[in-house]
Formats: C-alpha cells, structure tokens, sequence
C-alpha cells in the first residue's frame, strides 16, 4: 500500500464539492432528498479507484473500512429513527401544540425581537428543527414583523437565531444527533457541553435584539395572525400544562444519566400514555369516529411510523405539525450511510490521514486544533453547501486528533455544531442559506448580518479555545 499525497487525497473531495455545487444549482433544496448521496457515494466510488489502483489498496481493506466506519454511526442513526417516533407521538400527545401555544403567548409589543427570538427557540427545541420553525412560525412573525415596520432583514435574522439555537439544544434534532456520532460521544453529554458556547450566544443575542428593538417601541401590534395560531391549536388539541409530562420525563432520566436511547425510548411511551388521557377526541377523530382498541393501535403506530398528520384547515399549523415518524427520518439516514461509505473509503485508503495530518501540521495545542475545526466546518460549509457534510468530514478527520492531545470527544462534537450546523445558514448557495431565503422570502445576505446567534457561536467557540475554558481532558491527562 502506497502512502497518498495530499493532491490525491483531495481528488475525492474536489469531486464532491463540484457535485454538490452542481446539485445545489439543479436541485436546491432538494439535495438532501437523493442528489447529496449520489454525490458522496461517486465520491466514494472515486476514492476506491484511486485506493484500488493507484494506492494498491486491497479491496478487503476497503470494504471492511466501510463496515467500521457505518458501524460506528449505527447507535446515532437508532437513535434518530426512535426519535422520529418520539416527534410524532409528542404531537399527539398535544406537548408540541402545548409549547408552540403557551410560547406565542409571549408576544409583547414592545419587545417583540428577543420575545420573536424566544419563541424560536422554544418551538425548534419542541420539534427538533430549525427549518420547520423558520418555515411557519417563522413566516408568521416576519408578517407580524412587517406590520410594525421592521426591516424584514433584522426580523429574519431574530427568527432564524432562535430556530438555530433550539436546534442545537434539541435531543429531537438529526444535527444533534449527527456531531456526538461523528465525535465518540453521547448525545445528552454533547448537549451539556454546549451550553457552555450556546449559552452565552444566545444571551448576547437576545440582549441585542432587546437594545435593537427599543427603537421601534410604541408601535401596537397587530394580535389578529397571532390569536389565529393559538385559537387553531386550541381547538384542535386538549392543551393544559400536564402536556409537558413527556418531557419533563426525558429531562428527569437525562439527569439521572440514564443513556439516550432508552431515555427517549421512555419519552415515546410517555408521549403516547399522555395522548391516551388527554387527547381521546383527537384519536377518536383520527380513527374516522369508529373508536375501538384497533382503532388507537392503529393510529398511534401510525404516528410512530408515519408521522402526524392533520387538516386544521390553517396553512402554517398543518405544515409545522405534520411530520415526524420513523419514516421521516429514512432521508437523513440514508445521507448518513452515504457518508460513512465516503468516510470510510477515505480512512481505509490513507487518504483521510493524509489531509488531516497536512491541517494538524499547523496545530499547536488544543485552541489551534479547535480552532482548525471550527475553519474546516466553516469552509465546507461555503465550498460543499451542507451543513450535514460540514459535520460529518472534519467529525472524520479530527477524531483521532482530539484523542492524541488527550480531549474528551465532547469537545470534538460541540465544535463540530458550533460551526458546522450554525453556519450553513448564512451562505447563499449552501442548502441552509437557499431554504430559508427561499421560505421568509428575505435574501440570504440581507438577514446573514441580524443572525447575532449564528455569528456568535464559532466566535466564543475560538474564544474559549484559545483561553483553555470549559475544555474536558480525559482523565488520565487531568492527573
């Protein structure tokens, strides 16, 4: 076997990066849904030409690369598709409704900003994505926005810091799921660990929003679009604060440390306990009025699988509460399979160890090796236009890393969402950027500047870093 040099090594990725540009202009915000696999899949395919032929890689070397690589994300990927049940029977169960209901009851005329900015983050934790908050909430408060006279730019920017934050602090997300995948660690310590970057971004943010909105006080808000929201959700579900007991269980259970699939196995259970008691009218309507032990089996193991599904008869209540199901999440663990396949051809043929060994070279100690992978996350982001990739390749390429200088993975995963996952949105051409100028109807470089959160949270990441503040080294290095 032949050692790679480092222009081998980016042939694959050169190849990947030219496919998904190209997929980014046919396809937009399709990609994710077939033309992103291709792509890395190609990629792979590529990579094991070269490995094969010019690197006299054996081909067993190769698959068994492969089968390791996929293997090691096999616990992420059981855990996104629990997830896709846990979304769809907290629905029912009316805690999603509950928490969208009681968060636009925030609103306030005089700070709507950071309330508009709160309230993304509550509905994006709830349902665990930021393109389903931006896409309807989000529209609702841009046209509220709107009404008061408030640049479309600075609401969008509000919106989408909030959607983000909830992302990246929701077990629910794939994202959140993804990066402690790629890192070697589990899913409610990545989230603890964030804290310590998210945190303050989104604190900093919402006191900026807060001074920003001072200046357009005195304006009275129109409720009407508001109002409408809630009166649909309540009509639709039996909505009291014991909806919340799902996930004050889960929350329960992650401070007792229990790990995170069982945790959220219990959430769906919880959920569906819940929809039982509170929610009979809505099944009983569900069932086409038939009622009957068949009857609730068959739509809560619908809502399992298939995901929730409703006609409220209002446009932006029906598109941010139909989904979820374990089917719902087939996409993005295809995208993950497809990924692994890549990670592992590029790791089996030396190629990955090339180019990581060629970035390391500049390493100094551990604020220049996060440093160099919050810049790797923020470069695939603008170069292969997928927040997915710009988790999934650095997660690849600095694992072993991070384990060399005696960091826990921890610290490898919460970089990983600090640039990869927040910064998508903020490139035009990137899935991220494209969907949500697309959705809000706002240009991708007019709101980029408001999006304080997004901005942020690579810069603390650095800050931190650098300072050696909230980094966990592994045991035997504390001693």
């Amino acid at each position: 076997m032949k050692k790679p040099s480092l222009l081998v090594s980016l042939i694959p990725i050169c190849l990947l990066v030219f496919l998904l540009i190209v997929n980014v202009i046919i396809f937009k915000d399709d990609a994710t849904g077939g033309a992103n696999q291709t792509a890395l899949l190609l990629s792979a395919f590529a990579a094991g030409l070269i490995g094969v032929y010019g690197l006299k890689v054996k081909f067993k070397t190769i698959e068994d690369g492969i089968v390791n690589s996929i293997t090691s994300s096999l616990s992420a990927i059981t855990i996104l598709i629990i997830v896709g049940a846990l979304i769809g029977t907290w629905i029912l169960a009316g805690t999603v409704p509950a928490m969208i209901y009681y968060g636009l009851k925030l609103i306030n005329p005089t700070v709507f900003l950071p309330v508009s900015c709160i309230i993304c983050c509550i509905v994006s934790i709830a349902t665990g994505s930021s393109w389903s908050t931006t896409g309807t909430v989000g529209i609702a408060l841009l046209g509220i926005g709107e009404t008061l006279g408030l640049p479309t730019g600075l609401v969008a920017g509000a919106v989408i810091s909030g959607a983000y934050f909830g992302d990246k602090m929701s077990p629910l997300s794939d994202t959140t799921n993804l990066a402690p995948a790629m890192a070697g660690t589990d899913l409610f310590t990545h989230i603890k660990h964030m804290t310590y970057t998210s945190g303050p971004a989104i604190i900093i943010a919402i006191i900026i929003y807060a001074i920003i909105g001072v200046s357009y006080t005195g304006t009275t808000i129109d409720q009407l679009s508001i109002e409408n929201l809630r009166v649909t959700l309540a009509s639709n579900f039996n909505l009291s604060p014991w909806l919340f007991f799902p996930p004050i269980i889960v929350l329960i259970l992650v401070r007792k440390k229990v790990p995170a699939l069982p945790a959220i196995t219990i959430g769906v259970f919880a959920g569906v306990a819940t929809a039982l008691i509170f929610q009979q009218d809505l099944i009983y309507k569900m069932t086409n009025f038939t009622g009957g032990m068949k009857g609730y089996y068959e739509v809560i193991t619908k809502v399992s699988f298939s995901g929730f599904d409703i006609e409220t008869g209002h446009r932006i209540i029906d598109k941010l509460l139909n989904r979820g199901g374990m089917k719902g999440m087939l996409t993005t663990v295809w995208l993950i399979l497809s990924a692994m396949i890549l990670g592992g051809t590029l790791e089996a043929t030396g190629m990955l160890h090339s180019i990581a060994s060629s970035i390391l070279k500049l390493v100094r100690g551990t604020g220049s090796l996060i440093g160099a992978t919050l810049g790797s996350c923020i470069f695939l982001n603008a170069t292969a236009s997928d927040q997915y990739l710009a988790i999934v390749v650095p997660g690849r390429m600095f694992r072993s890393a991070y384990d060399k200088y005696g960091l826990e993975p921890e610290n490898l995963s919460r970089a990983l969402e600090d640039a990869g996952t927040v910064t998508s949105v903020l490139f035009p051409w990137n899935t991220g950027g494209a969907y949500n100028a697309s959705v809000l109807g706002v240009p991708t470089l007019t709101y980029a500047p408001y999006c304080f959160f997004n901005l942020l949270s690579p810069i603390i990441s650095l800050f931190l870093a650098s300072m050696n503040w909230t980094i966990v080294k592994k045991i035997e290095e504390r001693k």
